[in-house]
């Protein structure tokens, strides 16, 4: 009996241990590689190596084969993930969550969410990649604090919120990526090896450990003042609106516009439907359906966002500083970011260096000639941030006196990257005035506030997730 009753004694304490192994504690946190095989994990697509090695999952790059994923079996929502990762300086990697691998998509390939790991100069670790479909969703240019906070050759800490349609990455503590997002609520967890392709690129490894996750009583961090990246249209997240931000278009109606110069909504040249606003055609003759319309707020220093669908061959634009003073006998002037087919319109071709291409500051700025673009049919998305000087912004850490131009400093940015920038008020920005169209206009692009505008120029161009925010 006493025999037995040391077994049992064993037997309890192996369980316990066990239990110990798979639970973190009280809280709700489990541990998701329990630090001695993959049991409850499956490597998909690629052949590089992985391993145990005291208690860490370790992965080895291999030579000309694809993409590797240690992945679970079993399939996540919404949850908290935390993991410790060591990673060589040469290679990228990522961590896959709402994941999946179908016969279905392309023979099984892996694609979803991945939470990038990248030590190169970039420094994008902690943004989001749509891997193996939309490609990038958050890249780290969008958040420069957040860019800083990986650190090479040492070991660092990741935290991954997936609530809802939120999700949100920390590295290091530091807020690197806000996602709202509802393609793929459910999927896979997977730790990538990249691919290579060079000889000197084999046998490098990127380690994993703690790795631990929570799914049940979930409580998201405080919101922060991180860049939010909202792929849900005509929708704004708890944290867009903690930071300020208001629908301009709430998808149903055209509450909040009028047309310029106009004291109501154009009756004709413009129509809401499926929750987009869209601007009609008109044989590409501009401002001779509807009309340009405009915000009824004006704005000094602000963020304004939309996304926006070209048809082919259209032309649009969004101007800010409209004031309505002057008299064109066309569309309202002011500073324009321009909307525009670059390969079938010909105004793309017109003006100087590119500066009337998409994205550009229309007739003055060229856009970055690498930028970004979706074509015809497919959404687009445009940034305008209007911020005070730079001096403006010396003189605020100095504690000095503020001058009085406001709203100076100003970037243009298409699908999440900044394409150009520029300072009001200075002689090098009236230099440019001289050189363009608005040469002579009296007092261009020198307002101290005005409205947004929204451009009929004849062609069918739709718009959503127009929002804003002003900035003190």
């Amino acid at each position: 009996m006493k025999t037995i009753a040391n077994v049992c004694l064993a037997l309890t304490a192996a369980f316990l241990l066990n239990i110990s192994s798979v639970s973190a504690g009280d809280d709700g946190w489990e541990m998701l590689f329990n630090g001695k095989d993959f049991t409850g994990f499956k490597q998909l697509n690629g052949e590089a190596s992985y391993t145990v090695e005291d208690g860490m999952m370790v992965g080895t790059t291999k030579l000309n084969t694809p993409n590797s994923f240690m992945a679970t079996e079993k399939m996540y929502g919404d949850f908290i993930l935390e993991v410790d990762l060591l990673v060589d300086p040469s290679m990228n990697s990522g961590i896959q969550i709402r994941s999946n691998s179908l016969p279905e998509y392309k023979n099984g390939r892996v694609h979803g969410y991945q939470v990038e790991i990248d030590p190169a100069a970039r420094a994008w670790s902690g943004g989001i990649y749509d891997e193996g479909r939309r490609g990038w969703l958050y890249p780290l240019d969008l958040n420069q604090k957040g860019r800083a906070a990986f650190k090479n050759g040492e070991w660092n800490h990741y935290r991954i919120e997936a609530i809802g349609n939120s999700i949100r990455t920390w590295v290091n503590g530091i807020p690197c990526a806000d996602l709202i997002d509802d393609m793929t609520p459910k999927g896979f967890i997977a730790f990538q090896v990249h691919s290579i392709g060079k000889p000197e690129q084999e046998g490098k490894q990127i380690k994993w450990k703690n790795i631990r996750i929570k799914t049940e009583n979930l409580v998201p961090s405080p919101w922060t003042d991180v860049f939010v990246v909202n792929l849900v249209p005509n929708y704004l997240s708890p944290q867009e609106r903690a930071q300020g931000w208001r629908l301009l278009f709430d998808g149903k109606t055209t509450n909040g516009w009028r047309g310029a110069h106009k004291d109501a909504f154009p009756s004709s040249g413009w129509k809401v439907e499926n929750g987009e606003l869209i601007v009609l055609s008109q044989g590409g003759a501009e401002s001779q359906g509807g009309g340009d319309i405009v915000t009824l707020d004006e704005y000094a220093t602000f963020e304004f966002q939309t996304d926006f669908m070209l048809t082919e061959g259209a032309n649009s634009g969004i101007k800010y500083f409209i004031t309505e003073n002057y008299s064109s006998g066309k569309s309202a002037i002011g500073l324009e970011y321009q909307v525009l087919d670059d390969n079938k319109h010909p105004d793309a071709k017109k003006g100087s260096a590119g500066n009337r291409t998409v994205a550009s500051l229309y007739d003055m700025i060229p856009a970055h000639p690498n930028k970004i673009v979706k074509k015809p049919g497919e959404w687009n998305h445009a940034r305008i941030v209007v911020t005070g000087t730079r001096a403006q912004e010396w003189l605020k850490r100095n504690s000095l006196e503020k001058t009085e131009f406001l709203g100076a400093y100003v970037e243009h940015w298409l699908n999440n990257r900044k394409v150009l920038e520029y300072e009001r008020g200075t002689q090098a920005f009236f230099a440019i005035v001289q050189r363009s169209k608005y040469k002579d206009w009296e007092g261009f692009g020198a307002w101290q506030s005005g409205r947004i505008l929204l451009q009929e120029h004849g062609d069918e161009v739709h718009y959503r997730s127009i929002k804003v925010r002003k900035i003190n």
